[in-house]
C-alpha cells in the first residue's frame, strides 16, 4: 500500500491507496515543533483506523513546501515503516515539463496538483488551490505546466484584519445573503467571501484573456468548498486532487 503525504504551511493531508483504491485520507495540521515519534505515533494511529493498518504500507510518498518537516518525516518514514520515502523534488519523474524561469522555484504541491489535473481532465486548465496561500496555475492540452501566480490566503488575510483592527472580531467562512450588510459580523463575512470570489474571478479571467483559451477550471484546497459557492468561473471542485497527483507521480518513479 501507498501511504501520500502532502505538507501544507497550516494543514497536513494524509492519504492511503491500495493500488489506485483511496482507502481513507484525513487532514491534520502542521506542526513544525513536533517531534519525529510525536508524529510517528500520529500517523500510525491514524493508519490504524484503516482496515489494512499500517503493517502494509510498502511505500511512501511526501510532497512538502515546509522544508523544516523533512527533517521529521524521512526518519519517521524510516523509524517506523522502515522504509525510505519518495519526495517530490527536483529529479523526479513527473511526466510533465515546466516552463518555470526556474522549475525548481515551483512549489511542489503546484507540480502535483498540475500532474494530477492534466492525467484526470481534457484541455487547457487552470487550478486554484485554497490553501495558505491562494494559487492559480496555468497547464495546457498538450500537458504543459506554464506558470502561474499567488495571492495571500483567505485564512492568514482575515487573521491579520482581526490583529490589525482592534474593533473587528473574528468570524466563521460562511456566505452572508447581501453584500450591504447591517451589522459587523456580515459586513467582515461579506467583504472577506465576495472580496475573495472577486480576486478568484478577476484573476482566472486575466489567466483567460492572457492565454487566450477557454480554460477549465478546478478548485481544491481546504477551503474551495466554501469558496467556490460565490465564485462564477469554478467549473468544478476536486478536494482530492493533491493526494491523486501523489498516487500518479509514484507509479511513474517505481
Amino acid at each position: 500500500m501507498l501511504l501520500a503525504i502532502d505538507v501544507g504551511n497550516s494543514n497536513t493531508v494524509v492519504g492511503l491507496y491500495d493500488g489506485d483504491k483511496l482507502l481513507n485520507h484525513w487532514r491534520t495540521r502542521t506542526v513544525a515543533d513536533h517531534t519525529v515519534d510525536e508524529y510517528g505515533m500520529l500517523l500510525l494511529n491514524l493508519c490504524k483506523t484503516s482496515k489494512m493498518g499500517s503493517k502494509s504500507i510498502d511505500t511512501v510518498i511526501i510532497s512538502c513546501v515546509v522544508p523544516s518537516m523533512l527533517n521529521i518525516l524521512e526518519p519517521l518514514c524510516r523509524k517506523y515503516f522502515h522504509l525510505t520515502p519518495l519526495i517530490v523534488g527536483p529529479g523526479i519523474k513527473t511526466g510533465m515539463p515546466i516552463y518555470y524561469d526556474n522549475p525548481k522555484d515551483v512549489g511542489a504541491d503546484r507540480v502535483v496538483n498540475a500532474v494530477a489535473a492534466h492525467e484526470k481532465y481534457e484541455g487547457n486548465l487552470i487550478i486554484v488551490d485554497f490553501g495558505t496561500a491562494t494559487t492559480f496555475d496555468y497547464i495546457t492540452e498538450k500537458g504543459e505546466y506554464m506558470g502561474g501566480c499567488i495571492a495571500p490566503g483567505v485564512v492568514i488575510s482575515s487573521e491579520a484584519l482581526f490583529e490589525k483592527a482592534s474593533k473587528l472580531p473574528p468570524v466563521e467562512f460562511s456566505s452572508p445573503k447581501f453584500v450591504v450588510a447591517r451589522d459587523t459580523v456580515s459586513s467582515i463575512q461579506a467583504g472577506i467571501m465576495f472580496g475573495y470570489a472577486g480576486l478568484v474571478d478577476g484573476i482566472v479571467n486575466r489567466i483567460k484573456e492572457e492565454t487566450k483559451t477557454e480554460s477549465t477550471v478546478i478548485a481544491t484546497g481546504g477551503l474551495a468548498g466554501v469558496m467556490v459557492a460565490e465564485t462564477s468561473t469554478v467549473d468544478l471542485v476536486d478536494e482530492m486532487l493533491t493526494l491523486e497527483g501523489l498516487k500518479i507521480i509514484h507509479s511513474r518513479n517505481i
